[in-house]
Protein backbone atom coordinates (compact mmCIF):
# COMPACT_ATOMS: atom_id res chain seq x y z
CA UNK A 1 0.00 0.00 0.00
CA UNK A 2 1.22 3.68 -0.64
CA UNK A 3 0.38 6.88 1.34
CA UNK A 4 -2.74 6.52 0.12
CA UNK A 5 -4.50 4.39 2.19
CA UNK A 6 -7.06 4.68 4.85
CA UNK A 7 -6.51 1.59 7.77
CA UNK A 8 -7.71 1.00 10.60
CA UNK A 9 -5.70 2.58 12.91
CA UNK A 10 -6.49 6.17 11.31
CA UNK A 11 -10.59 5.49 11.78
CA UNK A 12 -13.03 6.16 14.51
CA UNK A 13 -15.02 3.49 14.54
CA UNK A 14 -16.72 2.73 17.78
CA UNK A 15 -19.57 5.11 19.54
CA UNK A 16 -17.71 6.00 22.17
CA UNK A 17 -15.13 7.73 19.84
CA UNK A 18 -17.41 9.51 18.38
CA UNK A 19 -19.60 10.63 21.78
CA UNK A 20 -15.80 11.96 22.67
CA UNK A 21 -16.71 15.62 20.43
CA UNK A 22 -19.70 15.82 22.91
CA UNK A 23 -17.64 16.81 25.72
CA UNK A 24 -14.88 19.47 24.94
CA UNK A 25 -14.59 19.27 21.26
CA UNK A 26 -14.15 21.94 18.79
CA UNK A 27 -15.86 22.67 16.27
CA UNK A 28 -16.04 24.78 12.83
CA UNK A 29 -18.80 25.49 10.41
CA UNK A 30 -18.43 25.41 6.33
CA UNK A 31 -21.42 25.61 4.20
CA UNK A 32 -22.22 22.46 3.77
CA UNK A 33 -20.01 20.37 6.81
CA UNK A 34 -19.63 20.79 10.49
CA UNK A 35 -15.53 19.90 11.10
CA UNK A 36 -15.26 18.71 14.77
CA UNK A 37 -12.09 17.71 16.31
CA UNK A 38 -10.25 16.76 19.45
CA UNK A 39 -6.97 16.05 20.52
CA UNK A 40 -6.66 12.87 21.19
CA UNK A 41 -3.52 12.25 23.28
CA UNK A 42 -2.82 9.56 20.94
CA UNK A 43 -0.40 10.00 17.90
CA UNK A 44 -1.70 10.58 14.34
CA UNK A 45 -4.67 11.30 12.69
CA UNK A 46 -8.10 9.66 13.06
CA UNK A 47 -11.18 10.49 10.97
CA UNK A 48 -15.07 10.00 10.76
CA UNK A 49 -17.61 10.59 8.82
CA UNK A 50 -21.27 11.21 9.79
CA UNK A 51 -23.83 11.71 7.10
CA UNK A 52 -27.88 11.42 8.50
CA UNK A 53 -31.17 10.49 6.86
CA UNK A 54 -31.85 14.32 6.64
CA UNK A 55 -29.66 14.81 3.59
CA UNK A 56 -30.48 11.76 1.68
CA UNK A 57 -31.00 7.99 0.88
CA UNK A 58 -28.53 5.49 1.33
CA UNK A 59 -27.02 5.76 -1.87
CA UNK A 60 -26.47 9.43 -1.70
CA UNK A 61 -25.46 9.75 1.85
CA UNK A 62 -22.57 6.26 1.11
CA UNK A 63 -22.04 8.36 -1.79
CA UNK A 64 -20.89 11.33 0.47
CA UNK A 65 -18.98 9.63 2.97
CA UNK A 66 -17.08 7.99 0.04
CA UNK A 67 -16.16 11.46 -1.11
CA UNK A 68 -15.32 12.67 2.41
CA UNK A 69 -13.32 9.62 2.72
CA UNK A 70 -11.43 10.20 -0.67
CA UNK A 71 -10.54 13.92 -0.18
CA UNK A 72 -8.75 12.40 3.52
CA UNK A 73 -6.91 9.80 1.89
CA UNK A 74 -5.52 12.47 -0.86
CA UNK A 75 -5.35 15.18 1.92
CA UNK A 76 -3.51 13.83 5.01
CA UNK A 77 -1.31 16.46 5.32
CA UNK A 78 -3.74 18.76 5.70
CA UNK A 79 -4.86 17.43 8.64
CA UNK A 80 -3.52 18.28 12.43
CA UNK A 81 -3.12 15.12 14.51
CA UNK A 82 -6.18 14.88 16.26
CA UNK A 83 -9.22 12.78 15.90
CA UNK A 84 -11.36 14.69 13.16
CA UNK A 85 -15.39 14.10 12.63
CA UNK A 86 -16.91 15.63 9.47
CA UNK A 87 -20.57 16.19 9.92
CA UNK A 88 -22.63 16.47 6.23
CA UNK A 89 -25.33 18.66 6.20
CA UNK A 90 -28.02 18.99 4.12
CA UNK A 91 -27.08 20.01 0.61
CA UNK A 92 -23.82 18.22 0.54
CA UNK A 93 -25.73 16.11 -1.85
CA UNK A 94 -25.11 18.04 -4.50
CA UNK A 95 -21.19 18.63 -4.54
CA UNK A 96 -19.19 16.96 -6.45
CA UNK A 97 -15.55 15.81 -5.29
CA UNK A 98 -14.22 19.02 -6.18
CA UNK A 99 -16.05 20.96 -4.61
CA UNK A 100 -15.75 19.05 -1.79
CA UNK A 101 -12.43 18.83 -1.68
CA UNK A 102 -12.41 23.25 -2.37
CA UNK A 103 -14.29 23.38 0.82
CA UNK A 104 -12.63 21.25 3.21
CA UNK A 105 -8.77 22.12 2.34
CA UNK A 106 -10.05 26.06 2.91
CA UNK A 107 -11.22 24.89 6.03
CA UNK A 108 -8.04 22.79 7.17
CA UNK A 109 -6.26 25.78 6.43
CA UNK A 110 -7.92 27.84 8.64
CA UNK A 111 -7.31 25.58 11.09
CA UNK A 112 -3.87 25.37 10.82
CA UNK A 113 -3.10 28.64 11.14
CA UNK A 114 -5.28 28.83 14.38
CA UNK A 115 -2.94 26.11 15.71
CA UNK A 116 0.63 27.53 14.08
CA UNK A 117 -0.29 31.09 16.31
Amino acid sequence: MTGFAFPKKERLLSRPEFLQFNSGGNKMHTAHFIVLWNDSGTAGTRLGVTVSRKVGNAVIRNRIKRRLREFYRHNKPLFIEADFNIIAKRGAEGLDSQQVSIELAAALGRLRERYAQ
